[in-house]
């Protein structure tokens, strides 16, 4: 049942690359960047470029020398690179051990659009993280890692299906899917083709298409030796019960996977302190 649904699934990625691009919403871009702009705190803006438009981006560096490379975040579904609770506080909390970060705007349509009206948007997602990859490489990075929330976390595993160079691991949080998932449900052929290190993080309480295809995505896990799926008891899709443990989970992944470092679990302060 699951390899009939997975080969539906990979005709679907056809029928996804021949949609008609539709470009991102100019206007809602530029007022995220406005406001942004106005209450940044930490980090300092990087204008990146892709399909010939500028998009904001965020880069934070480690307070000290000889970084383990960049982590690089993409957002939620209608968010910004310092969309408030888990990209926030991942933003803030690597530079702070040893990796940087770049938080980058990813494509928007019309506030209140569905999961699925944003399919025509994948192909302009994949060129600006390419983009924020190249920019990562230049700043020296010796490893990136792909860190996707939501829609974002979607984004990354559909991009990074044809060209994983320069990026040494991938991490999706609360990994979507859409309702109609006999015809656009991606999420599984795209962890099933992933040949990098992954980790797969949902709460208990998550969206119920993130919750539903956990299972079917660990199946397909199993197969293989790079990839850990971890379920967050008593949390929803904004992690707000313990955002903490989230934190600390992802950094021990990294510490571990990619930094190949004994585990290192600082003090991290959660929604709670």
């Amino acid at each position: 049942m699951l390899i009939q649904k997975l080969a539906r699934l990979s005709i679907t990625l056809c029928l996804c690359s021949a949609l008609t691009c539709v470009a991102s919403d100019d206007k809602r871009e530029a007022e995220f960047a406005l406001d942004i702009e106005k209450n940044l705190t930490n980090g300092r803006i990087v204008w990146l470029q892709a399909q010939n438009q500028k998009f904001l981006s965020l880069y934070t560096e480690v307070a000290t020398n000889n970084p383990d490379g960049i982590v690089i975040l993409l957002h939620d579904i209608g968010g910004h690179p310092n969309q408030d609770k888990v990209i926030e506080l991942l933003r803030n909390f690597f530079p702070e051990h040893r990796w940087s970060t770049l938080s980058i705007q990813m494509p928007l349509r019309e506030e209140g659009a569905k999961i699925e009206d944003y399919y025509s948007l994948f192909p302009e997602a994949k060129d600006r993280l390419f983009s924020a990859v190249t920019f990562a490489k230049a700043q020296k990075a010796e490893k990136v890692v792909i860190i996707g929330y939501g829609l974002g976390g979607l984004m990354a595993t559909s991009a990074l299906q044809e060209k994983t160079t320069n990026v040494n691991g991938i991490i999706t949080i609360s990994l979507s899917s859409s309702e109609i998932d006999e015809i656009y449900a991606q999420t599984l052929p795209f962890v099933s083709s992933l040949t990098l290190p992954m980790l797969d993080v949902y709460g208990e309480l998550d969206s119920p298409d993130v919750v539903y295809s956990a299972r079917e995505r660990k199946n397909i896990g199993r197969t293989k030796s790079k990839y850990r799926q971890i379920k967050l008891d008593n949390e929803g899709h904004l992690y707000l019960n313990d955002s903490g443990l989230l934190v600390k989970r992802i950094y021990s992944w990294v510490n571990r996977v990619i930094s190949n470092k004994s585990q290192e679990l600082p003090r991290i302060c959660s929604s709670k302190d």
